[in-house]
């Protein structure tokens, strides 16, 4: 099978996986939040790969740099709207715990790869 050099990034597979789990956790919120908070969430988290893959592809390291700060921004994002999720009592405790905690270990991971960027 032929990939593409994202594909094998870590960061990308693991930006997959928080997409699936967020996504999942979004359908659960209220009707209500179906334009609001769970739209915003699903855009946001899925951000975090597309750029990724966009900038990995791109003419030169400054732009794939440029694209690894808008996956870090929209994984930012993500966490900001899990703790709207929380406050408003969308999700439990545990399951912001656990989301966060995986967001927190992809940030480390997605800010320590774009450093080394050259």
């Amino acid at each position: 099978m032929m990939e593409f050099k994202f594909e094998k990034l870590i960061i990308w597979q693991k930006a997959m996986e928080l997409g699936k789990n967020i996504n999942k956790l979004a359908y659960n919120f209220p009707k209500e939040e179906i334009y609001n908070l769970s739209s915003q969430i699903r855009r946001a988290v899925d951000s975090i790969a597309l750029n990724i893959s966009e900038g990995s592809i791109g003419q030169s390291d400054l732009e794939f740099k440029k694209f690894m700060g808008y996956s870090i921004r929209s994984l930012a994002e993500v966490v900001t709207c899990l703790h709207k999720a929380k406050r408003r009592e969308y999700i439990s405790e545990e399951e912001f715990l656990k989301q966060y905690e995986f967001a927190f270990n992809l940030m480390n991971m997605m800010a320590a790869f774009k450093a080394k960027i050259k």
